[in-house]
């Protein structure tokens, strides 16, 4: 072995396949998140064994149109913002900013929907104190609610680092963070939805 030998730099490490996407911090919210959410589906499982009338009739109250749109805005803005990320992979970056701005657009619905849905439950005198049912409902939505909201911040400041070509093909790590939460959070929406509006 001569010094030629020693001094030769190390063959690189391929990189594995298995990259978990975002970061760690993103992913240890997301666990957080759907550890709180777990401990409510629990609270929602067990008043609804102690009172089965109460939501089956709850249910038969509740705007399903409104949920069906809640639905198809989380739908649409998380295919937008993975069309997003998909854009950025390849260095399309104005592409990348035109899919994120839809994203948000869409994702504003969902507060704007939440807003006229109350709006119509209070109408028709549905509100907190209107029994277990609503009492269940109105805390897992407003919680969910509040999960979005902090998306919706979130994409706001992603967007304004993709603006300024925070994020490219190298590096859109925090594009892909925000990506994974907002994923996350239409994953309990969708939970949420059959849950008060369908099955119950």
């Amino acid at each position: 072995m001569n010094a030629a030998t020693l001094l030769a730099d190390p063959p690189p490490v391929a990189e594995s396949p298995f990259r978990i996407p975002g970061n760690k911090g993103i992913w240890a919210g997301i666990t957080c998140e759907f550890v709180e959410f777990a401990v409510l589906f629990a609270v929602y499982f067990i008043a609804r064994a102690h009172f089965p009338q109460a939501f089956h009739d709850g249910a038969q109250r509740l705007s399903v149109a409104a949920g069906t749109t809640i639905t198809l805005l989380m739908i649409t803005s998380s295919y937008f913002i993975a069309c997003s990320v998909n854009a950025i992979r390849q260095d399309q970056h104005r592409s990348a900013i035109i899919w994120l701005v839809a994203g948000l657009v869409v994702a504003l619905g969902y507060p704007l929907t939440k807003v006229l849905e109350i709006d119509w439950n209070l109408a028709h005198g549905i509100n907190g104190e209107s029994g277990i049912f609503f009492t269940v409902y109105y805390y897992l939505t407003f919680t969910h609610l509040v999960h979005a909201t902090w998306g919706i911040l979130g994409i706001l400041w992603v967007l304004a680092r993709l603006s300024f070509r925070g994020y490219s093909s190298a590096d859109y790590a925090g594009l892909e963070a925000l990506a994974c939460y907002w994923h996350a959070t239409d994953i309990i929406w969708l939970v949420i939805f059959p849950l008060f509006y369908v099955l119950a």
